[in-house]
């Protein structure tokens, strides 16, 4: 009975991965199609890759994507870390309650951010521009959606994963270590660049590659807040609205290349980080 049961879970975990998986599958295989529809396979080729690279627009998209989670990984993870560290010191409900703010900004649904910074960056510009409009007069600059409220709210909900990631690393780091540095008259600046960010540059480099991962593949929040910009995944969606072409397969694929490239380097960074707070603790 007990062998029954157990095979039959197995069973279960395999259909549960076919499920997952064998959608994401097609959409690799039908990005070699060298017909003109998505789901009907004529045969193999790189032809619609090729496409993609000489698509202005595809390009255009893609370098702002590449922009804003380069620029938003970067913001997120010089906060969350300096963020990190200056939580070490806290103590009794202050801490629970940052804890709280942290997990929930993590946890909450995208469009609720999406919809969140739209309504705060029109209500700010609406409230900003005719200051600057008396100000400066008609020379004055004037604020709108764009690039840099995306990374603005890309930098919001990625800070909180780089700040839980360096945060825990924090928590096995051995502190004999800063203890002896200060102990030896070194400044506290000496102390954090040559003890403290060499044991913690794993943890900071994984929360920057998933930040980057988080904000590049992003749809929903870019979506609300890019005003007439254009990130590969609007692209995409924009794209598909019309029907889905091996073009968009092809766009698939290589993001999700990219996707899991960066996953694997950040599973490596963090696996290494575990390891070596366990050898200093030791």
């Amino acid at each position: 009975m007990r062998d029954k049961i157990t095979t039959s879970l197995r069973l279960y975990s395999i259909l549960i991965y076919i499920f997952l998986y064998f959608p994401i599958a097609l959409v690799v295989l039908f990005s070699f199609n060298s017909g003109n529809y998505a789901a009907d396979m004529q045969g193999f080729s790189f032809r619609w890759y090729g496409e993609t690279w000489r698509d202005p627009f595809v390009l255009e998209a893609l370098r702002n994507s590449v922009f804003i989670a380069a620029t938003s990984a970067t913001l997120a993870t010089v906060f969350g870390t300096f963020a990190a560290l200056a939580l070490q010191n806290v103590r009794g409900w202050l801490r629970t309650l940052y804890d709280g703010l942290i997990y929930i900004a993590i946890i909450i649904p995208g469009i609720v951010i999406g919809i969140a910074t739209l309504i705060f960056f029109v209500q700010f510009f609406g409230w900003l521009n005719p200051w600057l409009q008396i100000l400066f007069g008609p020379s004055a600059p004037k604020f709108n959606l764009g690039l840099p409220t995306v990374i603005a709210a890309h930098t919001l909900f990625t800070m909180s994963i780089v700040l839980v990631i360096v945060r825990s690393r924090i928590a096995g780091m051995d502190r004999s270590l800063i203890e002896a540095s200060n102990d030896l008259y070194a400044t506290p600046f000496n102390t954090f660049w040559q003890v403290t960010l060499p044991q913690l540059l794993p943890a900071i480099m994984a929360g920057f590659l998933l930040a980057f991962t988080f904000s590049f593949d992003d749809f929903i929040v870019a979506f609300f807040v890019a005003g007439p910009n254009t990130t590969l995944p609007i692209y995409v969606f924009s794209s598909i609205r019309r029907g889905v072409t091996p073009k968009i397969n092809a766009i698939a694929t290589v993001t999700l290349i990219m996707s899991l490239g960066f996953l694997f380097i950040v599973q490596y960074l963090l696996t290494r980080s575990n390891a070596s707070a366990k050898k200093d603790g030791e």
